[in-house]
């Protein structure tokens, strides 16, 4: 297996990013060498895989292959590493790609959606967020959250319906869909629903609440 040998341990982070998201994940990602899928067109397009969509898995890969990154709150800790591979699919229902495998064994896997979405792969496809840059500003927002927080409460199943979010407004750099963050004058609040939603499981909803942040630890920008 063909893989790059030669790479920097810290990784650089993509174009785009906050400065928030930027400092996670040059200060606390590591770059692992990554596979070369490029090699592999030929006979990914043999199987009926349009070049579209092979071409958009190598462009995940040269941008995001190989970038490891301290465990999410939730779904077990996200991916172990950021690693696309064979596209799966049809036109009809839209093509998808791996985002890297499970730190441990899970029901559901990791994906990149038709429209470039991060999310789950469960009973039926979740995306969690609008693209990969708003999954990683959301681990750094909360690895920030989790420094500076005063407290940190954890809400499941039915109860998380009852957080109050009048006040509040949308953090719009995780670029939220099934997953959301809000930002209030002292708190920041992260509710995960994708569990709920791909496995059509109430008790999988959550949320975590950091409360008594300052100016600072409400953004870190």
């Amino acid at each position: 297996m063909r893989a790059d040998a030669r790479v920097p341990r810290t990784p650089r982070a993509p174009e785009g990013l906050s400065r928030r998201a930027r400092y996670f994940v040059e200060a606390h990602g590591l770059r692992v060498p990554r596979r070369d899928i490029r090699r592999h067109r030929d006979v990914w397009l043999k199987h009926g895989i349009p070049g579209a969509e092979i071409d958009r898995a190598v462009a995940f890969q040269e941008l995001w292959g190989g970038i490891a990154l301290p465990p999410a709150p939730a779904y077990e800790g996200g991916p172990r590493v950021l690693e696309a591979d064979v596209p799966e699919g049809s036109a009809a229902n839209g093509w998808r790609f791996p985002a890297g495998d499970c730190r441990v064994s899970m029901a559901h896997g990791f994906m990149i959606g038709p429209g470039g979405e991060f999310g789950i792969d469960a009973d039926h496809w979740t995306p969690l967020h609008a693209s990969t840059e708003g999954w990683v500003e959301a681990l750094a927002l909360a690895h920030h959250a989790g420094c500076w927080a005063k407290t940190v409460t954890k809400i499941k199943g039915d109860a998380v319906e009852q957080v109050d979010l009048d006040g509040f407004e949308p953090v719009p750099e995780v670029q939220g869909l099934a997953d959301t963050w809000w930002r209030g004058k002292d708190s920041l609040i992260a509710i995960y629903r994708g569990g709920a939603v791909g496995f059509a499981a109430a008790h999988c909803l959550e949320a975590h609440i950091y409360g008594g942040l300052d100016v600072w630890g409400l953004s870190g920008h």
